[in-house]
């Protein structure tokens, strides 16, 4: 299958968008094989901006557990407004560096 073919996002359920194949255990924690999404690059690109790998591979491992996170939730809901070709800037949450300063 195409890494861009146009499909249905499984977490924000837009239609025909582009979409790329996301590790639900990230490669580097061990998901190479693993069960992945097809999400639409909009919410792929949230997902890694707002969490490490390891902070997915904790507790965010399935949709259903990215739909019910509560920053990716808010994201979603907007996204879902947008059009199929809308992708926004993402910016790395600072959040997840505040242990590192």
């Amino acid at each position: 299958m195409n890494k861009n073919q146009k499909k249905n996002c499984e977490l924000c359920g837009r239609m025909n968008v582009k979409t790329t194949v996301h590790h639900l255990l990230p490669k580097e924690e061990g998901g190479l094989f693993g069960p992945t999404a097809h999400l639409c690059i909009p919410c792929h690109k949230q997902i890694h901006a707002l969490y490490t790998n390891k902070e997915i591979a904790a507790r965010l491992t399935t949709v259903e557990n990215l739909r019910r996170d509560e920053s990716l939730n808010k994201f979603i809901k907007w996204i879902r407004k947008q059009p199929a070709d809308t992708i926004p800037r993402t910016k790395k949450s600072t959040i997840r560096k505040k242990g590192k300063r």
